[in-house]
């Protein structure tokens, strides 16, 4: 066997390994053979898409809805330019061609993984040889898309606000205001929550994520809870003035409203926790940014998050 090794790779720009809107990917093919050897294309392609798929039994049929969507695919070959055209000759041992793409300024959607689909970027090197099956090798690398939301959508408060009358076995009434001051910051929760009822209730904060995903006409949902906190009890006749702090964990992927194929919210959801009875839920939507590696000037300007690091619902 002629090729003893044959792989890409690329170079990290940050400690996370990701790459925005814009940036240079840089990177090498790695050739090993045996001996001497003729090459008649080396080439290296970067693509991005997204791509969903799901079942559904309908009667005693199933029906599967796929769709895909192709952002870019760039090919390039790394041969040098004298000798494109035409065969090369490598001696025996060790060869590096290096290469760089830029990546595309606009219209791409972070790197997800979700339960019926993903958007995923990557790298493929193929080797050819005269008379010879091609060497392929392939890597992917992880996109964070830099944020490009209408300042007014950022900052635009959200507020619901939900009351109960207890009846079963107590009496009373329950109610809740709670607020978000901005759609996309380091989001404080606040809020009153006054109970006037002979019922102990708890207050709980759930953060989840709402994954959407489209094809063929059809829409299927799927919602993962990302953090769940129980807050401190309220005893009857008792009024609280709430300012919580939830802090997400950084690896979590930034909303994303930019595929046509898949989406990505989160919500905030308090639920108040009463005995015997149905308890009352509110449920606020918010924008999940991931600044570390850029968002647009607006969001800059705002100062909305500062670091990925320290993405959460508040501090």
């Amino acid at each position: 066997m002629t090729v003893r090794n044959f792989i890409i790779e690329y170079d990290a720009l940050n400690e996370r390994n990701t790459f925005s809107n814009g940036d240079t990917l840089t990177g090498r093919i790695i050739v090993e053979v045996s001996k001497k050897s003729k090459i008649s294309a080396l080439t290296v392609k970067a693509k991005g898409k997204a791509d969903v798929a799901w079942t559904e039994s309908q009667g005693e049929e199933s029906v599967t809805y796929w769709d895909k969507e192709k952002y870019f695919s760039h090919t390039q070959s790394v041969i040098p330019e004298e000798k494109a055209y035409g065969s090369v000759t490598i001696e025996a041992g060790r060869h590096v061609f290096p290469f760089a793409f830029q990546l595309p300024n606009q219209g791409l959607p972070s790197s997800f993984k979700g339960v019926h689909g993903k958007i995923h970027y990557r790298l493929h090197a193929k080797l050819c040889r005269p008379f010879r099956a091609s060497n392929k090798a392939e890597t992917k690398f992880t996109f964070v898309a830099r944020a490009d939301y209408d300042h007014s959508t950022l900052i635009a408060p959200q507020h619901d606000s939900k009351d109960k009358n207890v009846i079963f076995f107590a009496s009373g009434n329950i109610s809740m205001d709670i607020f978000l001051p901005k759609s996309g910051y380091l989001q404080v929760v606040n809020g009153e929550i006054v109970n006037n009822s002979t019922r102990k209730i708890v207050p709980k904060y759930v953060i989840y994520q709402k994954q959407s995903f489209f094809a063929g006409g059809q829409r299927t949902v799927y919602t993962k809870n990302i953090l769940k906190v129980k807050g401190e009890p309220l005893q009857s006749s008792s009024r609280h003035n709430l300012v919580r702090a939830l802090s997400l964990p950084p690896e979590i992927s930034p909303s994303i409203n930019n595929c046509r194929v898949l989406k990505v919210e989160y919500r905030l959801k308090v639920i108040l926790d009463i005995s015997f009875t149905q308890n009352p839920v509110i449920k606020l939507p918010f924008i999940l940014l991931s600044q570390k590696y850029g968002t647009s000037p607006r969001a800059e300007e705002s100062g909305l998050y500062p670091d990925l690091d320290k993405m959460h619902l508040v501090d």
